[in-house]
């Protein structure tokens, strides 16, 4: 009876060993780059680099750096460096970047100046992550082919999809599939709106394009980490997550869970775990971001959570009821 048990059970744990050690999966942890959407990139000094020294310990394929912002059109606005990411700055904090970890920065479509990005032979970032709404693919290409010129591995991240009509969508990936200059393709869930099924349905129709594709998900209904790890089984190679969750309203999947998750040797929780009790912990007492029922709201009606972060940053951020009523009426 004992040996019947053992054997039927094998498959099984086979089956979930091989799925979570994929060495094909990437984590990129952008906790300073989305994180930084919290507090206006403002980090105390030190911050950075114990974000950086906390991925290199503990694996982390990717860590995101920041924007490449136009100081033309966000000057004066009071944000930290990590907003523009100068090579100056960056280098201060990683000098060359002695470590098998890569960096990389995020372009805006229409707030970043291609001329703000240097050749990669002059640069410490190895991957440019260029961000988009569906009707700004055009512009977007212009930045992606110039940062693919200049050496860089390029990204194409998708934004707000969960509103973009099926037909629309669909011609914005034949278009992209056709840009040889994209290593990778981004669902993104940028509301925090999507379900399981939804994100199967966006990854089955991205695959077509032929690109390795990428999920950042965000957490308005604590589906984060399960839209991330649904991801990964069904061929998604590049995973973002930020320390603790920590990203603009309810924030990302946490770098430690899906550390967690993956059973590949690769990685190490226990720095990733200290920096997060010594670090995140007291810094979440302090800024607001996470799970919270606004940020559910808005979720639940696929809308930018604009409205519930300025909520939170009100004298009624726990009027719930109040809230929804203000929200359902639109």
């Amino acid at each position: 009876m004992t040996k019947a048990k053992e054997t039927s059970r094998e498959p099984a744990d086979q089956s979930a060993g091989w799925v979570t050690f994929d060495p094909n999966l990437k984590i990129l942890d952008c906790t300073v780059r989305d994180g930084g959407l919290c507090n206006n990139h403002q980090f105390e000094d030190g911050f950075f680099k114990r974000v950086y020294d906390t991925c290199v310990a503990g694996g982390i394929d990717y860590m995101e750096v920041g924007y490449k912002a136009d100081k033309k059109l966000f000057a004066g606005t009071g944000c930290g460096p990590w907003k523009y990411t100068d090579e100056e700055d960056l280098r201060r904090e990683v000098g060359d970047n002695d470590s098998e970890m890569k960096l990389s920065v995020m372009a805006d479509t229409g707030r970043t100046n291609p001329a703000d990005i240097l050749p990669k032979s002059e640069s410490v970032i190895d991957l440019i992550r260029v961000a988009t709404y569906i009707h700004q693919i055009p512009a977007a290409l212009k930045i992606v082919k110039d940062a693919k010129q200049k050496g860089y591995e390029v990204a194409l991240n998708l934004m707000a999809v969960s509103t973009v009509p099926d037909y629309e969508l669909d011609n914005g990936l034949e278009v992209i599939s056709s840009v040889e200059e994209i290593d990778f393709l981004y669902v993104v869930d940028s509301f925090g709106s999507l379900y399981y099924e939804q994100i199967g349905d966006l990854i089955e129709r991205y695959k077509k394009t032929g690109k390795t594709l990428g999920i950042h998900a965000h957490n308005n209904q604590q589906l984060a980490y399960a839209n991330t790890i649904y991801a990964a089984i069904t061929g998604v190679k590049l995973l973002d997550t930020t320390m603790m969750g920590m990203g603009r309203g309810a924030g990302n999947c946490p770098t430690e869970l899906m550390v967690g998750f993956l059973k590949n040797p690769k990685f190490n929780i226990r720095p990733i775990l200290k920096f997060v009790q010594d670090t995140m912990h007291p810094l979440s007492q302090k800024i607001d971001w996470g799970y919270s029922i606004p940020y559910m709201i808005t979720g639940h009606y696929n809308e930018h959570p604009r409205s519930a972060i300025a909520l939170r940053d009100s004298d009624r951020k726990d009027d719930y009821l109040g809230f929804y009523d203000e929200i359902a009426a639109i």
